[in-house]
């Protein structure tokens, strides 16, 4: 599957709310069920969760300074748990994949996953997802990317082949700057200061981490595909980014930014106006 980084770089995460909204579960396509199980999308969802979770914890360092009580901790943290709620995660994806693809043939896509190599991409992403959870493991990732890439191994330059092909690191910058951008329009729209901050004020300030997230995302991709895609032989990776050239590889993989973007960018909204709401709450 073409990788979707998820919450948290700096303020991290997509936007672009469905007006719609995520369909009933019984209006999805059974062809796009079969899809999204096929791409293991239901466990990648269960650790992006295991991550936004973190996020939110780290959202309470950052915002919340100084000591906060056992009580006003436990609050947060159910308020994060509420937002990241997996059902309504799996829902939001579905719906935008459902509309993204409606009318396409999701045939090959659905071959191309269940035979190998793609079968087993998929079983390795997550394997490495949840593998990369680990701190220290994450660390041990980016330091190998970087000797791949400062030595110009073949592998490195595989990878950066398939990165190129799918777009992926414009792609997720573009995403957390959306989503960088939903946060701080969620504070903004629970707790409207005196004068505020302009729309341009917003952007500014959402830009002006533009560097830092592309450097960060740059980082993450690269450790996260050479540690995923190791035990792959070169042909297999070669069929991948085949497959991923193709107008079918293309229209997944922008259907997949799609779906994630929209639920990240909903979920980024909801944290910053709980965050803006919690911290009023601290205050009186």
């Amino acid at each position: 599957m073409f990788q979707r980084l998820a919450a948290a770089l700096a303020l991290a995460g997509s936007l672009v709310l469905a007006a719609a909204g995520p369909l009933r579960a019984e209006e999805v396509p059974a062809e796009i069920e079969q899809l999204f199980d096929v791409l293991a999308l239901g466990e990648m969802l269960e650790i992006m969760r295991e991550e936004g979770i973190g996020y939110g914890e780290q959202i309470a360092q950052d915002l919340f300074m100084g000591p906060v009580t056992d009580r006003l901790a436990r609050e947060w943290d159910g308020i994060v748990a509420e937002i990241y709620d997996l059902d309504r995660m799996q829902a939001e994806v579905k719906a935008s994949l459902a509309r993204v693809l409606d009318g396409r043939d999701v045939g090959p896509m659905i071959d191309f996953f269940t035979a190998l190599p793609g079968s087993e991409v998929i079983r390795l992403e997550v394997t490495a997802r949840r593998a990369l959870l680990d701190d220290e493991l994450m660390e041990i990732a980016k330091e190998n990317a970087a000797i791949a890439i400062a030595d110009s191994l073949p592998r490195y330059e595989l990878i950066r082949r398939f990165i190129e092909a799918n777009d992926l690191i414009e792609l997720n910058v573009v995403g957390a700057l959306n989503s960088n951008l939903a946060f701080f329009v969620g504070m903004m729209d629970a707790a409207p200061g005196p004068g505020g901050f302009s729309s341009d004020d917003l952007l500014a300030e959402v830009w002006s981490r533009e560097g830092e997230i592309r450097a960060n995302t740059t980082e993450w991709i690269y450790a996260f595909l050479l540690t995923a895609y190791h035990p792959l032989s070169d042909a297999d990776i070669e069929a991948y980014l085949a497959f991923a050239e193709t107008e079918q590889g293309s229209l997944l993989n922008r259907a997949v930014f799609v779906a994630f973007d929209g639920m990240f960018e909903t979920i980024s909204l909801a944290l910053g106006q709980a965050s803006s709401r919690f911290m009023l709450g601290m205050e009186l």
